[in-house]
């Protein structure tokens, strides 16, 4: 059934912070990963993430004096939330990431945006697909497509197709989790209480699966960098970045959310240039021009403004 809840189609300058700020946190997640994976394989990483992030949570939560619900209906929702946003989606895109090259994975998962903008079509009311919308969207995706560069785009010949297919089927999950994840506004529960929730259920539900295919008793006992890597990628990628999701999405709704996704290679080379002094390449910068048009355009507020100019 569709949604009746009411957003706001253009967000607000603190929204726009924390989406920005949510993509620096996601996108240092892949620097803290490439130093875990050194040690340790996928499934196991993701469960210390996911595990480490309650774990955290669930302190803050003592310090904070805030009550986590008891009853099983919302407990349902944890554990739906958590199926659709991390052990669903990480499981896909963790398997495909192994066959083919992370720049081809970046663009399967940037049409996470264009899965969301169908998917709240057509379960919400207030997040109906607008000529500007879909415009926007497309832009962003040719952002990151131009950003990625031709080394990319052409190894998708090369690329193994049903890896290819994982990962969409990832990014249709992330736009899946964002609809159903409104629900929570409902509830009137605090951003840091269903953030608490999804990872603790994540944790239940992929615990199971690292034990079967990991087997993580026979590794070796990872190194402090690779500890260290894990305790940076659960506390700022996972426990912070999504008591900030789910405060974005209770005001700004699923689409606006996962335009986070056009904005992670964004930080991914802007950090680069400024602390590891990588170029900054013409394609970056048309990519960049091309993902603020579409961010601009998906807004409406510039458009609006041009408008009023022009009459």
């Amino acid at each position: 059934m569709p949604q009746t809840q009411t957003l706001k189609s253009s967000m607000t300058a603190l929204e726009w912070g924390m989406l920005v700020l949510l993509s620096v946190l996601w996108g240092g997640s892949f620097f803290f990963n490439g130093v875990a994976v050194r040690d340790l394989p996928p499934f196991t990483i993701v469960v210390v993430r996911v595990a480490l992030a309650a774990i955290t949570l669930w302190g803050l939560m003592a310090v904070l004096k805030l009550k986590m619900p008891t009853d099983l209906k919302t407990w349902q929702l944890f554990f739906g939330m958590g199926l659709l946003n991390n052990v669903l989606p990480f499981s896909l895109i963790v398997w495909g990431q192994e066959q083919i090259a992370s720049g081809i994975a970046s663009i399967l998962n940037a049409t996470t945006p264009l899965f969301a903008v169908v998917v709240a079509h057509i379960f919400t009311t207030d997040e109906k697909i607008t000529p500007a919308r879909l415009m926007g969207v497309l832009s962003g995706l040719c952002g990151v497509i131009i950003m990625m560069g031709e080394a990319s785009w052409s190894a998708f010949e090369k690329s193994d197709l049903y890896a290819q297919v994982a990962i969409l089927g990832g990014a249709f999950c992330y736009a899946l989790a964002g609809v159903y994840g409104r629900r929570f506004k409902r509830l009137g529960l605090a951003p840091m209480a269903i953030a608490t929730g999804q990872v603790t259920a994540s944790s239940l539900l992929l615990f199971p699966v690292m034990l079967l295919v990991d087997q993580p008793w026979t590794l070796p006992m990872p190194s402090l960098e690779t500890w260290a890597a894990l305790g940076a990628v659960a506390v700022f990628s996972t426990a912070l970045a999504y008591n900030l999701y789910f405060r974005i999405l209770a005001t700004a709704g699923a689409t606006n959310l996962l335009l986070v996704t056009f904005l992670v290679p964004v930080s991914a080379i802007l950090l680069g240039v400024s602390l590891l002094g990588e170029v900054l390449e013409v394609k970056h910068v048309v990519g960049m021009v091309l993902i603020g048009g579409g961010l601009a355009a998906i807004d409406g507020r510039l458009w609006r403004y041009c408008r009023r100019r022009v009459a």
